[in-house]
């Protein structure tokens, strides 16, 4: 075969390959945007997040782009927990909190009610939702009815085994939440502190938990971090992906 007809035959078979892609991202483009799409929702890049979706490759990317809208994490939020929007805090220079809302619920989980970001909460209903339930149905055969925590605002530095770190923590800004403990829906408790360590039922919810938190939060520090940790997971909106 000539060079000639060779480099048409090349030609012709590019031709053909960007002739196919174009057609099929036209077909792709239509199944998303038409009104009654048969692409199911968590499929689709054009539908917003739902907490309750099954978790899919896309779920990343539409948890990131809620995760930078106020509004949007609002109203995804609100697919899957109990929340009351709160006004802007500001506590001087270094301290408040944006997108306020007081969190009282997350699916069928009971929550003090407690004050922190809406994207803090979201991440914390996307784990609760995703593995702590499902983990709990496996192990105990119910749900979790309560989950217990420490609060997520606190306007004060970060602290540390040497005192204060001299930086101010993420409580601060209420992009962190450290969480104590579980009840489950026959009254069962399952704390931290006390099951930690050994061999138990408790003990494995507990280490799932640990490192299922990694998946949705920038870090994640737990009791084997260090002693200050030893009674609660410090889960964190913010950060460079730490996982202990």
């Amino acid at each position: 075969m000539g060079r000639d007809m060779l480099g048409r035959s090349i030609a012709s078979a590019l031709t053909a390959i960007i002739s196919v892609a174009i057609l099929l991202f036209a077909g792709l483009g239509v199944l998303i945007y038409m009104p009654d799409s048969p692409l199911p929702d968590h499929w689709n890049p054009a539908k917003p997040l739902v907490i309750n979706d099954p978790v899919n490759m896309l779920t990343d990317w539409k948890l990131a782009r809620v995760l930078a809208n106020g509004a949007l994490c609002k109203a995804t939020l609100a697919t899957g927990a109990t929340y009351n929007t709160q006004p802007e805090k500001i506590d001087g220079p270094r301290c408040g909190i944006t997108d306020h809302i007081s969190l009282q619920r997350i699916g069928n989980a009971q929550i003090k009610p407690v004050n922190t970001r809406c994207q803090t909460a979201l991440r914390w209903a996307m784990w609760t939702t995703h593995d702590l339930q499902p983990k709990a149905r496996e192990l105990f055969d119910q749900d979790i009815r309560e989950i217990k925590h420490f609060s997520s605002y606190n306007c004060r530095e970060i602290r540390t085994s040497a005192g204060s770190g001299g930086r101010m923590s993420t409580h601060a800004t209420a992009e962190a939440i450290d969480v104590a403990g579980f009840v489950l829906q026959d009254g069962t408790s399952v704390d931290l502190k006390r099951d930690w360590s050994g061999a138990t039922s408790k003990s494995a919810f507990l280490r799932h938990a640990n490192t299922s938190a990694c998946k949705w939060f920038r870090v994640t520090l737990g009791p084997n971090y260090n002693a200050l940790h030893a009674d609660h997971f410090h889960l964190q909106h913010t950060g460079w992906g730490l996982c202990r």
